[in-house]
């Protein structure tokens, strides 16, 4: 059995029913890119987060945000020493390999903003000093779009960092029986092996970066990327780091299909997770109830496939 069909497996016993959210969070993996899990509580945000690090050797820390969370409480502070007068860095639980942001709308624009760097760069700048992070880093961050009460919606640059956003929905009738039996002794994350090391991650990643993309897909992205900057309902469409991570998405899940090459279906089917989120829609779609995910479905309908 591959490390992947293993990651498969082990994901798999926690989240019931659910393969191509598994699939996603995997390719996030192989892609390096930061997640945003967004749903309604209680369908298993935190509990899918968490299943993963389990999976992961690697270092990892959970930082929840709360409204009086400080961006030293993220990055680390120096510490100053009374017995010789020095400064010593502590590093903060951004210096790990998977960090969890469970309900990263709750922290102020401050506090969020504290993880920009981070995601963008692998570094992290405190008090003048510039800070590597661990390689691999991977944010997983949840949010609940459905509680407003003490929340601050994360700004379009924040929301720009995450390679992917992901709905987890409700279960089938089934499976939600199958939860109810499954922790009726113990939860299953108890069970969750561990299956990935930070060399395995990194292996992989490089070997996405090997798989090929015809010059015609990468018009193709470009092609859909620029149907977002004209589109009536859409005020402020994705940038070139979108195009970036769509590439790079698109690889990963060739890759984890067991191909050496990109295919149009492996743009298709991650243009929504990794391009809607970036989207502005305007004020009169806003209002109207207007989806960014439906807007990207009908542009993924509109522009012409490469043959």
């Amino acid at each position: 059995m591959s490390v992947i069909d293993s990651l498969r497996r082990e994901l798999g016993n926690v989240l019931l029913g659910k393969p191509a959210v598994i699939d996603h969070l995997i390719i996030a993996v192989l892609s390096a890119s930061h997640v945003l899990i967004e749903d309604v509580p209680g369908v298993g945000k935190t509990t899918l987060a968490k299943a993963l690090a389990k999976t992961f050797r690697g270092d990892f820390k959970r930082l929840q945000f709360t409204p009086d969370l400080l961006p030293t409480d993220v990055l680390g502070a120096s510490i100053y020493d009374p017995r010789d007068g020095s400064f010593t860095f502590k590093p903060g639980p951004v210096f790990c390999n998977v960090l969890l942001a469970d309900e990263i709308n709750r922290a102020s624009p401050r506090t969020q903003s504290a993880l920009l760097e981070a995601m963008s760069e692998g570094q992290a700048s405190v008090e003048g000093a510039t800070h590597a992070l661990p390689s691999p880093f991977l944010v997983i961050a949840t949010q609940n779009p459905v509680e407003f009460h003490g929340t601050y919606p994360l700004p379009e640059a924040q929301l720009d960092r995450f390679g992917l956003r992901i709905e987890i929905g409700y279960p089938a009738a089934e499976h939600e029986v199958d939860v109810l039996y499954a922790q009726a002794e113990r939860h299953p994350l108890d069970s969750v092996a561990a299956v990935l090391d930070s060399s395995v991650v990194l292996d992989l990643q490089r070997a996405v970066q090997a798989v090929l993309v015809d010059p015609k897909l990468g018009r193709y992205m470009v092609d859909l990327v620029t149907a977002t900057r004209g589109h009536a309902s859409i005020r402020m469409g994705c940038s070139p780091r979108a195009t970036l991570a769509l590439f790079r998405v698109a690889r990963a899940r060739a890759h984890l299909e067991g191909r050496a090459f990109v295919i149009p279906e492996d743009i298709k089917s991650m243009a929504v997770p990794v391009l809607a989120h970036r989207l502005t829609l305007d004020t009169k779609a806003r209002y109207a109830g207007v989806r960014k995910e439906d807007v990207m479905r009908e542009i993924l309908e509109r522009v012409a496939v490469p043959v």
